[in-house]
């Protein structure tokens, strides 16, 4: 028997060509992966989220998302979908947002007096409609700020004050989200 090079199975995968192959797997993987993940979650123009390797950038136009500006219709044909969520108050002030207490939500909306709406995970798209039950008297309600600890079915839903807020405290309670609503 000769002891030259090895030419069985394992040759192939001998020297210069693993290193070249592991080269090009590293490279061609993720973008691969990332095209095929776009065409399966693009959704009305928008991408979401698709794994720890992308990211999501929320896409809106600020000055749609003030309160005045923004329609709340109660249309019979939209579907709302039921989800048990942990629900907690908040407000602007330092404690609450700590850094980001500059009176301007995570979507861009400049917080207002007698504003309502929600901080929510980012499955939530901003502008996505919610009714929490015991707040705005039960009208739908948008998601228009994000929270570093609202993560999953977490939900913050924001008062004047962070006395409000805490008097609300902690709710396990079933949020009505609106389903099949176009993005902003």
């Amino acid at each position: 028997m000769s002891r030259g090079r090895n030419t069985g199975y394992w040759g192939v995968f001998s020297g210069t060509k693993i290193f070249v192959f592991v080269v090009l797997l590293a490279i061609i993987s993720p973008v691969v992966s990332r095209v095929v993940g776009a065409l399966l979650a693009q959704a009305d123009g928008r991408l979401m989220l698709l794994s720890a390797t992308t990211t999501e950038a929320d896409t809106v136009n600020p000055s749609a998302l003030n309160q005045s500006d923004i329609e709340v219709g109660h249309e019979p044909s939209r579907q709302w979908q039921t989800v048990r969520m942990r629900v907690t108050g908040y407000c602007a002030c330092r404690r609450c947002c700590g850094k980001f207490a500059d009176g301007i939500t995570a979507s861009g909306h400049k917080i207002r007096r007698g504003d309502t709406f929600v901080a929510a995970d980012r499955k939530y798209s901003f502008g996505t409609e919610m009714i929490v039950a015991g707040y705005n008297k039960g009208r739908p309600i948008k998601v228009l700020d994000r929270g570093g600890a609202i993560r999953g079915n977490r939900l913050d839903v924001f008062f004047p004050t962070h006395k409000k807020a805490r008097k609300w405290g902690v709710k396990y309670i079933n949020v009505k989200v609106r389903r099949n609503q176009k993005k902003l």
